[in-house]
């Protein structure tokens, strides 16, 4: 938890976002397993409840009144019997004054404080929520179905919010750093325990246990697989196989609940093959190129397609793609081998905001993305750069069998596509680099001190290493 004045400025800035009515944020509950008292799914505040108010505890809602400038964090105490299963924590009062907050109640007082304003016909802000224990609970406050609560959500509270977490401030930046210094341990663990006969199971479990020793938990489920064209190939009990590549898809969450997200392909042999090189040179050349290009004022879409630019110039040179580098970029052919965006936003959530939805988070009028063609339609942010924006430069190229015999059937795009040469990459499996980029005042650069190693001699030498 930062300090409390760290909270009060961010609460007061939201009033003068969002102008009048009140404000709840929904904290969140436990999640149960398979019965009540299992919670095996480890608790997980809500960002936002976490980025105004700051308190981890479950059961929490915080309530701003714009109009009366007043704030209350509501919550029940806990009893003798939690507490003699979990121990003692702060009063609901206490954790209030601990974040600047002169007002706590019981959760039985928020149905009152809900019927006072619609009596007075005030706007009730709430933000689009997405557990049921909560759709459940603002039914029951504000009478409006699950159904339509995502539509009913304020706008003016979801554009306030994304205003203010989207550009992080030096305290978010250090948080940042320590999530990719755990990450740096979780995929450098990783590139030394891969070798034949080991299973992708037994990795994957390794590079979790990373991050909850040294972090809260992974920012998301681990990625590791040697079907890196599957985009999240969760690891099974397969073992590794020399002659194939693994990709690692992994980050951490640190203890104040900031992200890391990154990407590495490794030789499961410890040797890149000439065929596998010229595959993942490419690569890194389009994982390069966002650093010449991001900075304040330029359009994310347009690295992205810059990028995709590069990547289709390299693959004719290749003999998989054919024909004019623009119209094959504007025609989507592109999307054979990269089916997703460049990159999301980063945050407190590993993609940043999402729940908010992505069409806000991640784009404005000018940068809407087409969603009528695939790979465009994944995208996930476009929006102009500005300084203290965190996202994801996440590169990949992909030889997926059903992708490639669907658009060979169909003839999509086959002016562009080399299907006879497509057909011998089938056994290829894919290739991703992904860091986590930080635009600066004139440009931009990765997250981290230590840099997991990407480059090609790199990864070979550090994976050398006893």
């Amino acid at each position: 938890m930062f300090s409390k004045d760290v909270y009060v400025e961010r609460r007061d800035q939201l009033k003068e976002l969002v102008g009048d009515g009140v404000i709840l944020l929904f904290g969140n509950n436990e999640s149960p397993c398979n019965y009540p008292n299992n919670a095996y799914y480890p608790f997980r505040q809500d960002s936002s409840f976490l980025y105004y108010f700051g308190q981890q505890r479950d059961g929490l809602v915080g309530v701003i009144d714009i109009d009366n400038n007043t704030e209350t964090l509501i919550g029940d105490d806990i009893d003798i019997e939690d507490i003699v299963w979990y121990g003692s924590v702060d009063s609901v009062a206490a954790m209030a004054a601990q974040v600047g907050v002169a007002n706590s109640a019981p959760m039985k007082q928020l149905e009152q404080i809900c019927n006072d304003a619609k009596a007075a016909g005030r706007k009730i802000h709430f933000l689009p929520p997405y557990r049921h224990d909560n759709m459940i609970q603002i039914m029951d406050l504000m009478g409006i179905h699950p159904s339509q609560q995502r539509q009913a959500a304020s706008h003016t509270l979801r554009m306030a919010v994304i205003k203010m977490r989207s550009a992080k401030t030096p305290l978010e930046i250090e948080e940042l750093e320590r999530a990719s210094a755990i990450g740096y341990e979780m995929h450098t663990t990783a590139m030394k325990l891969i070798k034949p006969g080991i299973t992708e199971k037994y990795i994957g479990g390794q590079v979790d246990g990373i991050a909850n020793s040294y972090g809260a938990k992974v920012s998301f489920a681990t990625i590791f697989s040697q079907h890196g064209e599957i985009m999240h190939g969760n690891p099974s009990l397969n073992v590794l196989e020399a002659g194939r590549l693994a990709l690692c898809d992994a980050g951490a969450e640190t203890v104040n609940h900031y992200c890391s997200d990154h990407t590495r392909t490794m030789p499961v042999s410890g040797k890149y093959t000439q065929r596998q090189l010229d595959i993942y040179n490419i690569v890194v050349e389009c994982h390069d190129l966002a650093l010449s290009v991001a900075k304040p004022g330029v359009k994310y879409m347009d690295v992205h397609f810059a990028v995709c630019r590069l990547m289709t110039e390299r693959l004719k040179e290749l003999g998989l793609m054919k024909g004019d580098v623009d119209e094959a970029v504007a025609a989507g052919a592109h999307a054979m081998f990269l089916p997703h965006g460049l990159g999301h936003m980063m945050g407190m959530d590993v993609h940043d905001m999402e729940g908010l939805d992505q069409i806000y988070v991640g784009f404005d009028e000018e940068t809407r993305p087409n969603l009528e063609q695939f790979g465009t339609n994944c995208l996930r942010m476009g929006r102009r750069l500005e300084e203290g924006f965190v996202v994801t430069d996440e590169p990949g190229i992909y030889f997926i069998p059903a992708l490639i015999d669907d658009w060979r059937a169909s003839g999509h795009c086959a002016e562009f596509l080399n299907f006879d040469k497509l057909d011998t990459y089938k056994d290829f499996g894919g290739i991703r680099i992904e860091d986590d980029l930080l635009i600066t005042a004139d440009g931009c650069r990765f997250l981290g001190q230590d840099r997991i190693p990407y480059y090609p001699a790199d990864v070979e030498a550090f994976m050398a290493q006893d």
